[in-house]
């Protein structure tokens, strides 16, 4: 098993089909780092529009053409970029960056292993995805515009193609999109699970597995368990669009003509979009909290607080949020005791989050921290998995949540629980694992930098929208200026504008950095922070198979920080212990 993996590759099957895990980690950051920037302009644009509604924007003008007459979005305009802002947003940047990018790349490092179970799936998951991505992106400039019925689709507006522009060719084409996207993902979380189970190097029990590796494991379960429910609820739709059913349709009129629709429950959508919708919260945090148990423990230079807590927590969750759909559905007009039971089940999963949350700061409490970008986007979560959770406590009580159900207020929390923590994990596992994916550096002050100006601006962007959703004022509206009652409230969303618009240039300092650093940065030492985990025992340059040689074995967790003997010396002379070192006489192996 030592060097026959080693053999050359032409371009064609190095850097496009590859069969590599490290290659294919690449692949999904950069391709879901594009679809993200995509998302981004659009959410600039959309917030110019709301910002300061009717006014001509040359910006706007420019990249939208005929979507924006004399540089004035249109409605129906406005509808499509929020749909797919949001969609890619979820979808394609978050679930890609962050699973598909760092399952890849970690799981076979982490573990000891060669490569994931099956390299010809992995490669098919990548292309699935960059299908998807494709489809998608064709989607917004199709007749008709692209899909506008919001990024959840609800029917009847997504089930009717004659209801509006943006329910003809762009929603089938969306369909198809996430059909595809579907079985990327399932394909990756079948690989994830199998390689975790069955190619752990000697000595590597599943209670000296990293955190990461644990958090990737149970996102893997959650997808594959979850993911096929959005796939019936696609299927469904299409027979509704296509072929006359009636699974989501019933006394349905438009322009005064009663069409032939009986018997369907456009809440049945609801209940099987949400079925999924509310594991793929998780799909995209969970990975994000393992990056951050991580590099919080390294970065401190302290072992992990509560590590099996830890586990218990992320199993805990995983278990919890297939339970919590109905709490987006309270205002469907659910039976009272149905909406306490999900209200009970919902402020439930706050008590795995808070162990979570509490594990982090002890972590931290007097570590020797070392603020590197990485450390800096770790803190950064925990900061927004806090203030997001407290505001998840309104939206999860059934008789606060009608009241501000549809407004601001849920954008604001959905953006700063989920979003922003998803995406600070995203960025800390860049800066942390950059030497890992490029053999370079990238420069650390303009990522100091860059989470400065992403935190404050982002915090600027969606503290101020719970103000407005206690307002009143109602989400996906074009603009609010018809309202008298929201006059006084245009300086808030100016606000936001502006604050978004500062948070978007931010992200050009980071592209610049991931860019430049691939390309120039300084090469990378094997173990630049000093970590104990496997990764960082391959060399810095990218072979097939990850090791020289034998794969190294496993003597303890992954976590031996600033370990003292009793003359308070640290064991070894070094404040970290790699998991390959033996344990010493009368020492303890902390995973156990």
């Amino acid at each position: 098993m030592s060097t026959h993996h080693h053999h050359q590759e032409d371009f064609l099957f190095k850097y496009i089909f590859s069969t590599d895990h490290k290659m294919i980690a690449k692949q999904f950051l950069i391709t879901g780092f594009i679809m993200g920037f995509i998302g981004m302009i659009m959410s600039t644009l959309f917030r110019l529009q709301l910002g300061w509604p009717g006014e001509s924007f040359w910006l706007v003008e420019t990249l939208m053409g005929s979507w924006a007459e004399n540089g004035v979005m249109a409605p129906d305009k406005y509808l499509s970029l929020v749909t797919m802002h949001g969609t890619i947003m979820v979808f394609f940047l978050l679930t890609a960056g962050l699973s598909g990018t760092f399952s890849n790349l970690l799981i076979p490092l982490q573990i000891g292993a060669r490569d994931m179970a099956s390299g010809f799936l992995n490669m098919l998951s990548y292309w699935f995805f960059f299908l998807s991505s494709i489809i998608m992106i064709i989607s917004l400039v199709v007749e008709g515009g692209a899909a506008s019925a919001g990024w959840t689709i609800y029917p009847p507006l997504s089930a009717l193609p004659q209801a509006i522009p943006g329910s003809g060719a762009g929603m089938t084409l969306w369909l198809v999109a996430m059909s595809v996207f579907i079985v990327s993902s399932l394909l990756g979380s079948l690989n994830y699970i199998v390689t975790i189970l069955n190619l752990r190097t000697k000595g590597m029990s599943m209670t000296r597995l990293p955190l990461t590796i644990w958090a990737f494991f149970l996102t893997a379960i959650i997808g594959v368990l979850s993911f096929p429910v959005l796939l019936a609820a696609a299927l469904l739709l299409v027979f509704d669009r296509s072929f006359g059913t009636s699974f989501y349709l019933s006394d349905i009129y438009i322009g005064g003509q009663v069409l032939e629709h009986t018997g369907g429950s456009p809440i049945l959508f609801e209940h099987l979009f949400w079925f999924l919708g509310h594991p793929e919260v998780y799909i995209v945090l969970l990975p994000a909290l393992g990056i951050t148990s991580e590099i919080i423990s390294t970065m401190s230079r302290k072992p992990i607080f509560g590590y099996r807590a830890m586990i218990g927590s992320m199993m805990a969750i995983a278990f919890l949020s297939f339970i919590v759909w109905g709490h987006h559905m309270f205002v469907t007009g659910m039976n009272p005791f149905l909406g306490a039971v999900f209200t009970f089940t919902t402020l439930l999963i706050a008590i795995p989050s808070a162990v979570k949350v509490f594990n982090y700061l002890t972590t931290l409490w007097k570590g020797n921290i070392i603020y590197s970008p990485a450390a800096l986007f770790s803190i950064g979560l925990v900061s927004t998995f806090i203030s997001g959770g407290v505001t998840g406590l309104v939206l999860g009580d059934s008789a606060l949540d009608i009241n501000v159900h549809d407004t601001y207020f849920v954008i604001g929390h959905f953006h700063i629980v989920m979003g922003l923590s998803a995406i600070f994990g995203m960025f800390a596992g860049v800066y942390h694992w950059f030497p890992k994916l490029f053999g370079r550096m990238m420069n650390n002050n303009l990522g100091n930098l860059h989470f400065w100006v992403t935190i404050v601006s982002a915090y600027g962007v969606f503290f101020p929208m719970h103000f407005l959703g206690l307002a009143g004022v109602p989400r996906r509206y074009y603009t609010n200026s018809e309202f008298p009652l929201f006059d006084n409230l245009v300086d808030i969303n100016e606000l936001i504008s502006m604050f978004a618009i500062v948070a978007a240039i931010g992200q050009l300092l980071f592209l610049f950095n991931f860019v430049y650093s691939a390309l120039r940065g300084p090469r990378a030492p094997m173990n630049p922070w000093k970590a104990n985990s496997l990764e960082w025992t391959t060399p810095v340059e990218h072979i097939h198979g990850n090791w020289h040689g034998e794969i190294p074995e496993v003597h303890r967790w992954a976590y031996d920080y600033s370990k003292v003997d009793e003359n308070g010396d640290y064991v070894g002379g070094e404040d970290f212990i790699p998991q390959t070192t033996p344990l010493g006489e009368n020492e303890n192996d902390g995973g156990h």
